[in-house]
């Protein structure tokens, strides 16, 4: 009976006393205890705005071609040099399944249209399309690149005029530096395993091992490499030629297998795949299970290496670029595979690319529960930007700040990467204007966020410091 009294007695003494209550109950003086008050809506936000404004980002995933070879109009990742280019990576998805026929498709974004009969061809759909996403960010593009409010017949013309204008050597950084106050960017060549970038310290570059897993891709990798491939163990040479030669210069090491298969790599030993690799020397057909085998040892085999030269391991988990193509039941799967790989490699550390989207918050689980797991928000913003601010409320309450990397562009022309910064930018601090708005973070708190989700978790977990000194004396300079 006393226990309860004196229970009940105590909060009543809270209920009807408010704060001076709570500190008799405690036993302390009153006004020991204070409510604080809340800042206002609107000085909040604007405060975190501007934090969020002036904090340099680290932009950890880009397949963005050389800027010389964007200038001479030399890669067949981008057909038409003209305003039809910042159309041409992800718009075009959504071009297709809003419903423009491929042929329409086909003639807007190729070189033999004339860049002032295009419009007509995009006029139709483009209301479809530009508040997605990836329509937004190109928008955001043009209107901070060339001057115009909004895409139409009547601004068309001038978006030619200043994509022409500002294609000329140096609008790389413009873009991204000057315009986007992006740090440096983080290359996914998609031209060769590894680019020896004329800029390395603005595009820095990953080791594409996609091709030395899968496949695998002899050629692209044993020629560079000067090595005969005869079995399996001079696969392993090419292999650990290309993490002694670029190890030291790259920031991480990348694979988007996720699009062919699951990332439910078991650890297979050497002598149980020897004959099946040289059935694919000999280009014998293999059983989908011997496949397999072979490309999980060889997965492994590429993690150690990344481990031993302390290179972080970007895996593609989630959505599928593209149109008409993604088996969501395996991309279902992906995290339960990702908690696979953080458990049975705890010194290897794992990017978790695309949030995983749609299937965010087991992501956060892993990254709340696996010391080894990052999650990185690129490209998330332009596939649904209240998913990500989503994302981003729960996992800054959820797992530890350090983990999360909240933008990489994901582009191949460089000018989009301008308008998805943008998007990124509003993302984030949407995200901490709404925890402090909801009670779940602090003004202080929020701003000292800023910093290290933008820029400070990137530099620490790729070793950007170390890496600017050897990419400044890099040998192909």
């Amino acid at each position: 009976m006393f226990g309860n009294s004196s229970l009940w007695s105590r909060r009543s003494v809270i209920k009807t006393g408010g704060t001076a209550g709570l500190a008799a109950a405690a036993g302390l003086p009153a006004g020991a205890i204070t409510r604080p008050k809340p800042p206002a809506h609107g000085d909040a936000r604007a405060t975190i705005e501007q934090r969020v404004e002036s904090t340099p980002i680290v932009d950890t995933h880009e397949h963005l071609i050389e800027e010389e070879v964007r200038l001479k109009g030399g890669s067949r990742r981008i057909r038409a040099n003209d305003w039809s280019c910042l159309l041409s990576h992800y718009l075009d998805s959504d071009l297709t399944t809003c419903g423009m026929p491929r042929k329409t498709l086909d003639a807007f974004l190729g070189p033999e249209t004339e860049p002032s009969q295009k419009w007509p061809l995009l006029e139709p759909y483009w209301p479809r399309v530009r508040h997605t996403g990836y329509g937004q960010a190109v928008e955001i593009a043009m209107r901070r690149l060339y001057g115009i409010d909004r895409l139409s017949g009547e601004t068309a013309g001038r978006v030619q005029q200043g994509y022409e204008h500002r294609l000329k050597p140096g609008f790389y950084k413009t873009v991204l530096q000057d315009m986007g106050r992006i740090e440096s960017c983080q290359v996914n060549s998609l031209e060769s395993p590894f680019s020896e970038s004329r800029q390395p310290l603005l595009l820095m570059q990953d080791i594409s091992f996609l091709g030395m897993h899968i496949g695998p891709d002899i050629d692209s990798y044993a020629g560079k490499a000067g090595i005969a491939v005869s079995d399996l163990q001079d696969w392993h040479r090419v292999i650990d030629w290309w993490f002694q030669t670029y190890g030291p210069y790259a920031v991480a090491v990348k694979s988007q297998a996720a699009y062919s298969r699951n990332i439910d790599y078991e650890d297979v030993p050497a002598e149980q795949v020897q004959a099946i690799f040289k059935s694919r020397l000999n280009h014998d057909p293999l059983a989908n299970a011997d496949r397999k085998r072979l490309e999980d040892h060889l997965f492994w085999y590429c993690v150690r290496r990344a481990t031993e030269h302390e290179l972080p391991v970007k895996i593609h988990t989630g959505y599928y670029a593209g149109a008409g193509t993604m088996p969501l039941s395996r991309v279902a799967q992906n995290a339960a595979a990702a908690s696979d790989l953080c458990r049975v490699a705890p010194n290897a550390r794992f990017v978790f690319m695309h949030i995983d989207y749609p299937y965010y918050e087991p992501m956060i689980a892993l990254a709340k529960h696996y010391a080894n797991c990052y999650v990185d928000m690129c490209w998330a913003w332009l596939m649904s930007p209240v998913a990500s601010v989503n994302f981003l409320k729960q996992y800054l309450v959820t797992a530890p700040a350090n983990k999360v990397l909240t933008f990489g562009g994901d582009y191949i022309p460089v000018e989009p990467v301008l308008g998805h910064v943008v998007l990124a930018r509003k993302g984030i601090a949407r995200a901490l204007t709404g925890l402090v708005d909801e009670g779940w973070l602090d003004l202080e708190s929020a701003l000292s966020l800023a910093d290290p989700i933008m820029r400070g978790n990137a530099r620490a977990l790729f070793n950007l410091d170390l890496k600017t000194r050897k990419l400044q004396a890099a040998p192909w300079l």
